[in-house]
């Protein structure tokens, strides 16, 4: 592991900027730790580094933006017009990715960062009784310090998850993962693990993280922008769901059904509900941006909304615009010129990063895997029922088969970023688009390119044990 990530990410939560931006009310004076290395011994310093995680989380190279936009520029939802619109993308749709690529050492950092912070939170030893200004309890600190901890085996392991995504080999012909670091170690070096190892680590982080969280207060699903038991199984539904083990997502959806915290939103509220902060029903995990964190035009908004909003590069495939029944309220938020302009219009919208009909889709695919095709039907008609302009319902579907599915993951999450995850996860061909969106070269699961290049920082390193993937240019 490069020893720059690690120190870089460690910096960046000793920010009072930083720690301060996840939550309008963290005191600014609250938090004074200047030594990198020392024990946290209060929650107050524990809920600092775990905000700094999704700090990391929101930068404009993760999930602010880019990170999302990786996984549609690659799919057969959208296609970057890098020709007229800054250029954004243009190296990730052409292939032609070098070490040296802003858009892998961007998410590369920050993915890194999130899981140093979460490791200095994980592996914390107090030198004494850990103290908290709202309770004197031990048990009720205790119980906070281990909810704490859990968000940060819930993030290390998403981010991983996404690290071993553009990373790995699985899907380029390899069995390669990444650097698994599960300690707080600057200078360490480190070489990557295999696929089976990372997905290991991921699989024990969300279950440690639901084991330390405990049973979820009847409130706790309300604070959408911090990660809580039910983001935990609603982001293990996402891992297991590609990973291809659907009983494990047949549950965990189940489970996350039957609490009856989430609903799908109305269609009246469709395009507005990306806009509103901490508040649709249908959000179950959001990174929070607001205003005083605009991502101006580093935003998604930036990038899918034209001018003077945004470049507008980022342009729905014209067969899935014109796929969309008449009276499909998703449809009306694409223009003819293949703008989606109903998703994230404001450059400060909270990222929406799990709502509950991902969720139903989620569970809808796995009961169609070995499960129940009348539950898979109630989860696909659950949103149908939502999703008519006129009458506020599309008609009901009397049968759902497993391609009814996938096209419904294109209609509801076009420009969320799930687009080139769900092709490699199923097998299918990766079809490179130039800038006006035409069909060229068809790469199959298997070829090099359909992982990222380790960036340069990383593998120039003296005495890395990092290995680059084959098939980038330096």
């Amino acid at each position: 592991m490069k020893k720059y990530i690690l120190k870089y990410g460690m910096l960046a939560v000793l920010s009072t900027a930083a720690l301060t931006s996840c939550s309008d009310d963290f005191i600014e004076t609250e938090f004074y730790q200047q030594v990198q290395q020392g024990p946290l011994n209060t929650i107050e310093e524990l809920d600092s580094f775990v905000k700094g995680q999704y700090v990391s989380m929101r930068n404009a190279s993760y999930y602010g933006c880019d990170f999302l936009m990786i996984g549609e520029v690659r799919s057969n939802n959208m296609y970057s017009d890098f020709a007229n619109g800054a250029g954004y993308y243009q190296t990730v749709a052409s292939y032609s990715m070098t070490a040296g690529d802003q858009y892998s050492s961007g998410p590369y950092m920050n993915m890194y960062q999130v899981i140093s912070k979460a490791n200095i939170v994980i592996n914390n030893v107090p030198s004494g009784q850990l103290t908290w200004k709202s309770s004197q309890d031990p048990a009720v600190i205790q119980a906070r310090a281990n909810y704490l901890k859990g968000q940060s085996y819930a993030a290390r392991a998403l981010a991983l998850f996404d690290l071993l995504r553009l990373f790995g080999q699985e899907y380029a012909g390899g069995t390669t993962g990444v650097v698994v670091p599960t300690v707080y170690n600057p200078d360490a070096k480190q070489a990557r693990s295999t696929v089976a190892e990372t997905r290991a680590q991921i699989e024990s982080d969300f279950d440690k993280a639901l084991s330390l969280m405990g049973t979820p207060t009847a409130s706790v699903h309300t604070n959408r922008t911090e990660i809580n038991q039910f983001t935990v199984k609603a982001l293990m539904s996402k891992y297991y769901l590609y990973k291809g083990d659907f009983a494990k997502v047949r549950t965990l959806v189940a489970e996350i059904v039957a609490s009856n915290r989430y609903s799908v939103i109305p269609a009246a509220d469709f395009s507005s509900s990306f806009s509103k902060a901490n508040s649709a029903g249908n959000s179950i995990f959001e990174i929070a941006v607001g205003s005083t964190n605009d991502l101006g035009t580093t935003s998604i908004a930036n990038k899918l909304n034209v001018a003077p909003a945004g470049y507008g590069n980022m342009k729905v495939l014209p067969a899935l615009r014109t796929s969309y029944a008449a009276d499909d309220v998703r449809g009306s938020v694409i223009t003819a010129a293949n703008v989606l302009n109903g998703k994230y219009v404001n450059s400060f919208d909270n990222i929406h990063l799990i709502r509950y009909e991902e969720i139903l889709l989620n569970g809808a695919e796995a009961e169609l895997n070995g499960g129940s095709a009348t539950v898979a039907l109630g989860y696909y008609n659950l949103i149908q029922a939502k999703r008519g302009k006129a009458t506020g319902a599309l008609p009901a579907a009397t049968a759902v088969t497993l391609n009814d599915i996938y096209v419904e993951r294109q209609k509801e999450l076009v420009g969320e970023g799930f687009g080139y995850w769900d092709l490699l996860r199923r097998n299918q061909p990766i079809i490179q688009r130039s800038a006006n969106g035409t069909a060229g070269t068809i790469r199959n699961v298997g070829n090099q390119l359909l992982t990222f290049p380790i960036p340069r920082a990383e593998i120039n390193v003296p005495g890395t044990l990092v290995t680059p993937n084959p098939g980038f240019g330096n």
